[in-house]
């Protein structure tokens, strides 16, 4: 069903605030994926986070420009899955890196942070780094090796001390 000029224009509008706000983008090519496996991967999305849209190229192309991820533009063609992450930078990039790792139609074909687009590399740096919660749960957990090894090297001084007496 074509789309008349107003829902166009709402369709731009849309995403264009969602850029405007949004940490980071991550596009994919969805061709030859279910609907179901679709649908999972929105509710999952939602669940952390995450904006996602299927958009024809020329629409996308509106709804980024002069937004940080305009450089996004060299990487759309056709139909495009885009997914905005709006409370962690690495969210989307994680959703799209697990998801094409269970479904092998599903190809990530850009990422943008900081109006800057990433290559490969960079795209999983960006879907490995922890939250702030994992980087929370990291640290509490080096403080606690830290205050265990103390504690071992303290009772080892006193074991060798009271053999020594």
């Amino acid at each position: 069903m074509a789309l008349n000029l107003n829902e166009k224009k709402i369709i731009v509008s849309k995403i264009n605030k969602i850029s405007n706000i949004a940490l980071s983008a991550v596009t994919a090519d969805s061709q030859g994926i279910s609907v179901n496996k679709i649908n999972q991967l929105r509710k999952s999305g939602r669940e952390i986070g995450v904006k996602m849209s299927i958009v024809r190229n020329t629409l996308l192309s509106l709804a980024i420009k002069n937004t940080n991820f305009e450089c996004l533009k060299k990487k759309i063609k056709g139909s495009t899955f885009i997914a905005y992450s709006m409370t962690h930078p690495g969210s989307g990039p994680r959703l799209f890196k697990e998801f094409s790792k269970k479904n092998t139609h599903f190809k990530i074909t850009g990422a943008a942070f900081e109006g800057k687009l990433l290559s490969i590399v960079e795209i999983n740096q960006l879907a490995d780094m922890p939250t702030y919660k994992e980087a929370i749960i990291k640290l509490l957990f080096i403080l606690k090796m830290s205050i265990a090894g103390k504690l071992i090297y303290t009772l080892s001084a006193i074991k060798k001390k009271k053999e020594t007496s």
